[in-house]
């Protein structure tokens, strides 16, 4: 087969590359020869307004999202501790009273706190045909709050006021109209035990533990008195001397 020979002036030379044909060309490709190396500094320098509140933009977000777990979170738990003081005011909240004597269904009964003699009155049917309706508004103070433990004893009528006392059961200086006088009032005027510190004579008060003279005149002066601690409230007598006639006071 015969040879062929090539001329040298007949081949092309790449103007682009700078390539005559006989230099080996470029290690870089040509379209990559044109490419710029991106220069990051360069772009934050004039981009950094942009940037930053991006950056500022992503730690909002990543914050937000992380308040909201820690709320939810947070949440669940009072919801929880909500719940268990509700049970347990709700357990503390009810009462057992017991009402006896000239009613129409004597008996225990519960009651929330708070809830008044009229209320055990209602509950119980009211009055039965025997009772000392007389006594009853005379010494039953409707309007007194009721007491957990308290017992009431309503009179019938001709039925001894001594043989009522007697009849009391709860061990704990019960009285007339039953209850503890000084924390529910529940008794009337004249208690035939209690001294009532708003209608008794000076001589009467006198014969009080601790009262005098002084004391005596002292408490007259100051009425009229809502409850017996307001011979506390109102200076009338000191704290010492209080304590050994409460017993032994009502203001109804």
């Amino acid at each position: 087969m015969p040879k062929r020979y090539i001329n040298v002036g007949d081949l092309e030379t790449d103007s682009r590359s700078g390539w005559d044909g006989f230099d080996p060309p470029s290690e870089k490709p040509y379209f990559l020869s044109k490419l710029k190396l991106f220069n990051f500094e360069d772009y934050l320098n004039k981009n950094k307004i942009p940037v930053v509140l991006a950056l500022f933009g992503l730690i909002l977000s990543g914050l937000g999202v992380f308040l909201q777990k820690n709320t939810a979170l947070f949440n669940n738990d009072k919801i929880e501790i909500i719940g268990e003081s509700a049970k347990v005011e709700e357990e503390v909240s009810e009462i057992v009273v017991e009402i006896a004597g000239s009613v129409e269904n004597p008996g225990v009964y519960k009651f929330k706190t708070g809830d008044r003699v009229e209320n055990l009155m209602t509950a119980c049917g009211g009055l039965s045909a025997e009772a000392d309706r007389e006594w009853v508004e005379k010494y039953i103070n409707r309007a007194a709050m009721l007491a957990d433990g308290q017992k009431i004893y309503i009179k019938s009528i001709g039925e001894d006021q001594e043989t009522i006392i007697n009849k009391q059961s709860d061990g704990q200086s019960a009285n007339i109209g039953g209850g503890y006088q000084n924390a529910s009032g529940v008794l009337g005027a004249e208690s035939g035990t209690l001294t009532n510190i708003n209608t008794a004579t000076f001589t009467e008060l006198d014969k009080l533990p601790g009262i005098g003279q002084v004391y005596g005149q002292k408490i007259i002066e100051q009425r009229p008195y809502s409850t017996t601690e307001e011979l506390l409230s109102k200076g009338v007598l000191p704290k010492t001397t209080y304590e050994k006639i409460k017993e032994k006071i009502t203001t109804f």
